[in-house]
């Protein structure tokens, strides 16, 4: 009887040191040297960043952040996890976020309200943690390629081009997008527990951080395919094998995935007018995405890219031609061990931007989705450089200048994009300048022309910003504002009305056409409008604020007690709400109060007294950064209050910030000399600014 022969396995590639690359400095580093390194690194990461910490929210942050109730108070937590309402006050964007919005309401309670200091140092510290598993992760999937002393050198310096890299500003310095942050924090754990413990794998304990993450953003659902990429190149040359071990992670995140989805609010609108449209702009897209890494000199926080409608376009078919090249160049560099974190590098870029190319938004373009697919460019990007640098055998203190240059000039463009985001009004003037097509970006710099009392400017650019946005119902509010502001009566109520009809079941567009009826002394139907607001919106907060303000305005002790009560059905924990209620019983009716000035409703500004009366309510309940804010949006309608300047200074006084405090109390002075609490404010605030300098010394 013949016996059958045996194919006999192929046997798994031994790593080859000779193919690690060898850079500098000479030999194996010492234990210290790495450590230092990183911490070197990390000092290089703040300095760069150091501009950053007290930069103000924005975009999406108005209405995910400081709009948002749920955030005021960690009571919410609970009700966070289990509505995605909790996300936004837009129905439109209420995406289920729980642990991003849980970390707002932690970061709100730990700077006692709306201190941006605290949310952008919370944001950066998650960053600096993702820049310590980036290490870790390259490190691992160098030595898989080839051991070798050069390999901590390689992955530091990938670290640093990402962790120093222009385009990354975008996300850190955009508060609302730290979901970037959280996912890609969860998908690098997920991936390194996975590596490094081998025998945890069987408990699916790598699969905790992704499931996290898939709580802060739904792209940490791309996890399993980034694990099948490292099991098929380091681990398991057989694909369907490799394929079979992944099993566990696709079952196990894609059940996560479909919850995620299926907590989105029902109202949640992605917000792209064609799918078709947007899906085949998206080769085009990525190699504009790839070009930056390299050439990041256009970034901008809102892109003017439109969408294409024709795969024969010259842009889809580059694009196209660019993503079918990617795909080939991976192929091809998994043919070598040692070429093989290249391909895993670009494998992560394309899987990384799969779910915003595949799922319709309203930008078909948007350099914070950056940030996530950059982390695969860095790792391939930089492996691939150190394999050429090795065959040129340059001498190694010109390696270590050309690295520490490119950094440098990487530092450099982080720190001018920090500068661009610190305001309102040099982030939307820079998006004007780089997208001057997009007409969100000529609106939001309307809008900051329009805070500063430049209402002709911002009609200006809000007029032009209706070319290309024509159907938008927040522009349609704006032009409401600034009409009213400029005295255009009939101009204003024809845009609040359009704003409404563009939005028939949003409460903002109602909420800012009461705020303008209740300022020409049309207060029933005001009353009328917010109550609309409020069916359609429960948890609308500013309708039900400016309610109890019209209430109070007019002696109405009932039903200001009962709306107060409702805000605090709804929120228990509302300071502002509280202070109404209290107030109430000792108000006078209308009839029995002051005779108001009779300079006309335009005049007296009823809008602003309103809010002027909500910055005293925050400051009287120790909310000082809500004080500023509520301050901030009366000078925004009137530019010379000098009430709304003194406020400022005495919550500035109150938070020992007696710069800020200074100078607002020098703008109340200068329009109001004859006050003498402004006057003693300011005074206040000197002599403490002193005192402060002199035990410094």
């Amino acid at each position: 009887m013949s016996r059958r022969h045996k194919k006999p396995k192929k046997p798994i590639e031994a790593p080859s040191p000779a193919v690690a690359p060898a850079l500098p400095p000479a030999g194996r580093p010492s234990r210290w040297a790495i450590p230092a390194a990183f911490a070197l690194l990390v000092v290089l990461v703040f300095l760069t960043y150091s501009n950053h910490f007290h930069n103000s929210f924005h975009f999406d942050d108005s209405h995910a952040i400081v709009g948002n109730p749920y955030i005021r108070d960690l009571h919410n937590a609970s009700f966070i996890f289990r509505d995605a309402r909790t996300d936004d006050t837009l129905p439109a964007n209420q995406t289920y976020r729980p642990l991003v919005t849980l970390s707002f309401a932690v970061d709100y309670r730990l700077g006692h309200g709306l201190n941006p200091l605290w949310f952008q140092s919370s944001t950066f510290l998650w960053y600096l943690l993702q820049l310590g598993l980036m290490y870790l992760l390259f490190r691992r999937v160098f030595d898989a390629a080839g051991p070798g002393p050069g390999n901590a050198w390689v992955a530091l310096f990938a670290t640093a081009v990402f962790g120093l890299h222009p385009a990354m500003a975008e996300t850190v310095n955009y508060i609302w997008q730290r979901a970037e942050v959280y996912s890609t924090v969860a998908v690098l754990g997920g991936l390194l527990i996975y590596i490094s413990a081998p025998g945890l794998r069987r408990y699916g304990v790598y699969l905790i951080p992704v499931l996290a993450g898939l709580l802060a953003k739904q792209t940490t659902a791309v996890f399993p395919a980034l694990l099948f990429a490292w099991i098929w190149l380091f681990e398991e040359r057989s694909f369907w094998k490799a394929l079979g071990r992944c099993i566990p992670a696709f079952i196990v995140t894609g059940a996560g995935a479909l919850f995620v989805l299926r907590m989105n609010a029902a109202t949640y609108f992605g917000g792209a007018a064609s799918a078709y449209n947007y899906r085949i702009s998206q080769p085009a897209v990525v190699l504009s995405y790839f070009r930056r890494f390299f050439l990041p000199f256009d970034l901008s926080a809102d892109t003017d890219r439109r969408p294409y409608t024709s795969v024969l376009d010259i842009h889809v078919v580059l694009g196209s031609l660019f993503v079918l090249l990617m795909v080939a160049a991976a192929l091809w560099c998994m043919r070598r061990r040692e070429t093989r974190p290249i391909a895993f590098g670009f494998f992560w870029f394309l899987v990384a931007c799969a779910p915003t190319s595949w799922v319709p938004l309203a930008e078909v373009e948007n350099d914070h989705r950056l940030f996530f697919p950059f982390v695969g460019l860095a790792l391939g990007v930089c492996w691939a450089a150190a394999i050429w640098l090795q065959g040129l055998r340059l001498p190694r203190a010109a390696i270590a200048g050309a690295c520490a240059l490119v950094l440098a000039c990487a530092a450099w463009g982080a720190h001018q994009r920090n500068e661009v985001w610190r305001t309102d009004e040099s982030l939307w003037l820079d998006v004007t300048r780089k997208s001057p097509r997009n007409g969100r970006g000529l609106m939001n710099y309307g809008g900051s022309q329009m805070a500063l009392g430049r209402y002709p400017v911002a009609l200006d650019y809000f007029t032009r910003a209706l070319v290309y946005n024509p159907y938008y119902p927040t522009l349609e509010i704006n032009l409401g504002v600034v009409n009213g502001a400029l005295h255009n009566t009939a101009e204003s109520e024809k845009h609040f009305l359009r704003a409404i009809r563009l939005a028939p079941k949003a409460a903002e567009g109602r909420w800012f056409y009461a705020r303008w009826l209740n300022s020409v002394g049309r207060v029933p139907e005001a009353i009328a409008r917010l109550g609309e607001a409020i069916r359609l919106q429960p948890d609308y907060i500013d309708a039900r604020y400016l309610l109890m303000q019209i209430y109070a305005k007019l002696g109405d002790r009932q039903n200001l007690s009962a709306q107060a009560s409702a805000t605090l059905a709804v929120f228990p924990g509302d300071a502002l709400a509280r202070a109404w209620l209290a107030k109430a019983p000792t108000l006078l009716p209308a009839s029995a109060q002051p005779v108001a000035s009779a300079a006309g409703p335009a005049d007296t500004g009823m809008p602003a007294e309103n809010l002027l009366n909500q910055s005293l309510a925050f400051y009287q309940a120790g909310l000082y950064y809500e004080s500023i804010t509520a301050a901030r949006k009366a000078l925004e309608i009137r530019p010379r209050y000098p009430e709304a300047w003194n406020n400022i200074m005495a919550a500035y006084n109150s938070l020992d910030d007696w710069d800020d405090a200074i100078a607002a109390g020098e703008m109340a002075v200068t329009l109001d000399p004859s006050s003498q609490l402004a006057r003693n404010n300011l005074a206040l605030a000197k002599a403490q600014k002193a005192k402060s300098a002199a035990q410094h010394r």
